[in-house]
């Protein structure tokens, strides 16, 4: 399975990258939010790596490859989790996909069908279907942001340093992302996974 390409983006198509990598070139599909937050950081020029989705679309008499991508695992996993849905497949998903990943996932935790109606192909009996599946298991990628990447810190526990390493990868700074941990665990002592760690943190970004 192709899990990762990095080249030379060759031609830019409506809801995909024609990527040439080691000689050969690949389309690869892009959720319309994670197109719109590379445009937005001018991050489609000549080079690009995208950590990949690989699938195989079942036609009559053969089979297809089909190549997804996003920036980060993070991204790729609530990709992962929207797919997990029954009816919702890659395709549908990717196509979907074209609201900020973290306002998809806070309307998935508050429960807003109206909003989760308004993405394509998700009608309302989906809508309700995606909440009843996914509701209160994507804190974490509500709390996806555009802003630069941190650099590393030291935190003194290891699922805290997993937690740690999500907020880099959502492209939080090392300060922000450190507080936020710090105060969530004075609030919530007893959290013991990077799961419940990064919940908590975005129950409290709601509040605020």
């Amino acid at each position: 399975m192709i899990s990762r390409i990095s080249g030379t983006i060759i031609e830019k198509k409506d809801g995909a990258l024609i990527v040439n990598s080691g000689g050969m070139s690949y389309e690869v599909l892009i959720p319309l939010a994670v197109m719109n937050t590379m445009k937005e950081n001018d991050l489609l020029k000549d080079k690009i790596e995208l950590i990949t989705y690989h699938y195989y679309q079942m036609e009559p008499s053969r089979a297809v490859p089909v190549l997804i991508g996003f920036q980060n695992e993070v991204e790729k996993e609530f990709f992962e989790k929207f797919i997990s849905v029954s009816g919702v497949g890659p395709k549908a998903a990717c196509k979907a996909l074209a609201e900020p990943f973290s306002d998809i996932a806070g309307a998935i935790d508050t429960g807003d069908i109206a909003f989760l109606k308004k993405l394509p192909g998700i009608g309302d009996q989906r809508a309700r279907l995606i909440i009843a599946k996914l509701q209160g298991k994507v804190g974490k990628y509500g709390l996806i942001k555009n802003e630069g990447y941190g650099q590393g810190a030291a935190v003194s526990e290891d699922f805290q340093k997993e937690a740690l390493s999500v907020l880099f990868q959502l492209q939080y700074k090392t300060a922000e992302a450190e507080d936020m941990l710090t105060k969530a665990m004075e609030r919530m002592p007893d959290i013991k996974t990077s799961e419940e760690l990064l919940n908590e943190v975005y129950r409290e970004r709601k509040t605020m």
